[in-house]
């Protein structure tokens, strides 16, 4: 949702109200979040927080339901030029309204965004200001309308779904690649913590690109992308109007975006594994509600990932 801001708030003389309704006409657009989780306001004001979703649903398994594979929060402080991007364990262990205690992407399978949602509002005390759900299969697409996003591999590992070896260095990866190598955490240092930070990387990385490559400025490139992205998206806007929230962050570049880890250690319990939190993670959700992340990221350095 951001990388689409991104471009828009970059178009304005070329054609942005036709882009504009050509990018609503191709995103879908639904009620993601839930009442108790839904900030209410009228206007586009900092600070915001959006909820970002990567499912992973399984096109030869349909019938093993959805999970969040992906949870983002992206925390936009007042000045709106910059997004903080907190990734979210998926086996991070909760209290799921009306389910008892389970791990966090269980709530997106018992009750889609709007239950998970309300989850995280629970355990952060913040309500949303908007909600996405990305098809990380769309976004192969995206990435290859732009040719490719540079990546660079800090740890040699190999996918463990199609055999391929990432060695280490900057590289430039197709979206097939891009997409598998954001999939692998068995074959990393520090696991799924390590498979969060790839995830804000390639983010990062498709916003870099999309500005470097001149997107911005041609009109036919610009709408193919924007459509493309707004294929892989469903979103809730909270009756905000596009418009609103292009001006609102028209400055938001790619190198405002910092990737923030969630304090938290794998723990088996009972014999399954979760993610559970550690003692600075109180300080991340009060700094989330009282809009000083830029604070408590000064105060714990450890927790904040190298993009």
């Amino acid at each position: 949702m951001g990388l689409v801001l991104l471009l828009l708030a970059g178009a304005g003389g070329v054609g942005l109200q036709v882009i504009v309704e050509r990018y609503q006409r191709a995103v879908s657009q639904e009620r993601l979040l839930d009442e108790a989780a839904r900030r209410n306001r009228s206007t586009v004001s900092g600070p915001l927080n959006y909820l970002i979703i990567g499912s992973d649903l399984r096109a030869a398994n349909p019938a093993g339901g959805q999970r969040a594979d992906t949870i983002v929060i992206a925390h936009i402080p007042a000045g709106l030029d910059q997004a903080y991007l907190i990734s979210v364990p998926r086996d991070l262990q909760v209290e799921i309204p009306g389910y008892g205690t389970d791990k966090i992407n269980a709530a997106y399978q018992f009750g889609r965004a709007q239950l998970l949602s309300a989850t995280l509002t629970r355990l952060i005390g913040v309500p949303f200001d908007g909600a996405a759900i990305i098809d990380f299969s769309g976004f192969r697409h995206v990435i290859d309308l732009l040719g490719g996003v540079t990546i660079c591999v800090d740890h040699q590992t190999r996918s463990i779904h199609t055999g391929r070896l990432f060695t280490v260095g900057c590289q430039t990866m197709s979206g097939a690649m891009a997409l598998d190598y954001a999939r692998q955490r068995y074959d990393l240092p520090a696991g799924d913590y390590d498979r969060q930070r790839h995830h804000q990387q390639i983010l990062k990385a498709i916003m870099t690109k999309a500005t470097d490559a001149g997107m911005v400025t041609n009109p036919l490139k610009l709408d193919g992308l924007i459509r493309a992205v707004g294929s892989s998206l469903t979103v809730d806007t909270n009756d905000v109007p596009l418009e609103d929230l292009i001006f609102a962050l028209r400055g938001l570049r790619a190198d405002g975006l910092v990737g923030v880890q969630i304090p938290s250690h794998p723990d088996m319990i009972n014999g399954t594994s979760y993610a559970v939190l550690d003692d600075p993670a109180d300080g991340l959700f009060a700094a989330i509600s009282r809009a000083d992340l830029a604070g408590w990221a000064a105060a714990n350095p450890r927790w904040i990932n190298n993009l």
